[in-house]
């Protein structure tokens, strides 16, 4: 199941996060994730878990998993 969108310039993926549960949650995994090169635009939301990642080519999920767990917290996979 993956939720993934390419454009011309842009990669837009959405993946799933447990363990968030605030605005703090939601500002380090975005933090974390934003430091991975190429990454444009993260979007975390503690209520669902989901992360929405807009980058200008696809990233690695290793390199995001990488960036939750530096984040405190778990990547399930992709929403």
């Amino acid at each position: 199941m993956t939720a993934q969108t390419e454009t011309p310039d842009t990669v837009t993926a959405v993946y799933q996060v447990s363990g968030m549960s605030c605005g703090h949650c939601e500002g380090s995994v975005s933090a974390e994730i934003s430091g991975l090169p190429g990454v444009t635009s993260v979007k975390a939301v503690a209520s669902t878990g989901e992360v929405t990642v807009v980058s200008a080519a696809p990233l690695e999920e290793a390199a995001v998993r990488a960036a939750v767990d530096e984040a405190g917290f778990e990547l399930v996979g992709r929403a």
